[in-house]
Order: structure tokens, then C-alpha cells, then sequence
């Protein structure tokens, strides 16, 4: 497993695994993900199975690895291997996730305070084997490197204590109503 930043080319295999792992007026659509990877590609952080057995490690994904033959191979195939889970998000220094933001890609700011949360993406094959829990704390390493703030992201109740064990606290039910749904605001300060 190898964890990198996304680039256009893996638009397609992250359209993918985001319409397995969220009902359709809660995914971001293809376009929304070029959209996205066009802005801010390094918000992006990818785990993808190369075929190695080694740790996830920050590699740039300049190797190729194995792929896998099984149902949802052509869907979720990315150069280096099959992608098994992603983060995105952008960075701002608006305090709060609005639902704005999922739209706006142009809302991003290199520079800003926090690094929000737009998506917590498994593939269901790798589901519940810890890799969204590594793939966040790179993400939260990468964001106390980068000088951030601190992260904040938007979750359904019954994942308040996934993100509560990596250190996000619960600021209650959250002005976003994406989807239709009651999200709850997590924030993690660094």
C-alpha cells in the first residue's frame, strides 16, 4: 500500500469509489471531481494498492505496481495500482465546512487556516481493515506540516467516535445540510 496525491488521470477510479461509498445526492460527480483535482490535486490523498506487502509510505507514485482481477478493478484502476481509499478536501480560512464549498472548487486557498474535509472514501473491498485510519493521519501530519490550523470535516452520528479516536472533536449538528442530511461538525486543532 502507497499513499500519494491524486492527479487528473485518477479522476475516473475516485468518481468511482465515491459513488460506491455515498448515495448519489451525497457523492460528488466525475465532473465535480475534475473540477476539484484541477484546483487542488494536493488535496488529494490517495492509498493505493501496489501489490506490495511493505508499509504505507509517502512515495510518489512513480512505480507501478500489481493491480487486482476482481469486479471492481476496471472501475476503481489507477496507474500505479487499485485505488483503496481517499481524502479530499481544500484548504480555506473560513472556520466552519459550508455546503458552498463543495461546489466551489475556486474557494480554495493554498495559504488558508484549516484544512477541511470533504470526503472519507474506502472502496467496499477494503472496508474495515484500518486504512481510513491511516490515510487520515497522514493527512493530519501533512496538515501540521503545512502550518494548518487544524482540519474539520462533516460526519453522520454513528462516525462521531471514528473521528473522536483520531483526536476531532464534536462541535454539534453543522449549518451544512448537503444531501439533505444532519451532519455533525468535527474539528481537530493542531
Amino acid at each position: 500500500m502507497r499513499i500519494r496525491h491524486a492527479t487528473m488521470a485518477d479522476a475516473d477510479a475516485i468518481a468511482a469509489v465515491e459513488a460506491e461509498c455515498f448515495p448519489v445526492a451525497e457523492a460528488a460527480t466525475a465532473d465535480e471531481v475534475r473540477d476539484r483535482l484541477s484546483v487542488y490535486p494536493d488535496h488529494f490523498w490517495l492509498m493505493v494498492d501496489d501489490g506490495s506487502d511493505g508499509d504505507v509510505n509517502g512515495h510518489d507514485g512513480s512505480d507501478r505496481g500489481g493491480g487486482h482481477d476482481d469486479d471492481h478493478a476496471d472501475a476503481t484502476a489507477v496507474a500505479d495500482g487499485r485505488l483503496v481509499a481517499f481524502v479530499n478536501g481544500f484548504a480555506t480560512d473560513e472556520p466552519n465546512l459550508t455546503d458552498a464549498m463543495y461546489a466551489d472548487a475556486a474557494m480554495h486557498d493554498e495559504h488558508g487556516a484549516w484544512q477541511m474535509i470533504f470526503g472519507v472514501d474506502t472502496a467496499p473491498d477494503y472496508q474495515h481493515r484500518g486504512h481510513a485510519t491511516r490515510l487520515l493521519r497522514r493527512v493530519i501530519d501533512d496538515a501540521r506540516l503545512q502550518g494548518r490550523s487544524g482540519l474539520v470535516l462533516t460526519c453522520k452520528d454513528r462516525l462521531i467516535g471514528f473521528y473522536a479516536r483520531l483526536g476531532f472533536e464534536n462541535e454539534g449538528v453543522s449549518g451544512s445540510t448537503h444531501g439533505d442530511v444532519v451532519w455533525y461538525q468535527m474539528r481537530l486543532r493542531l
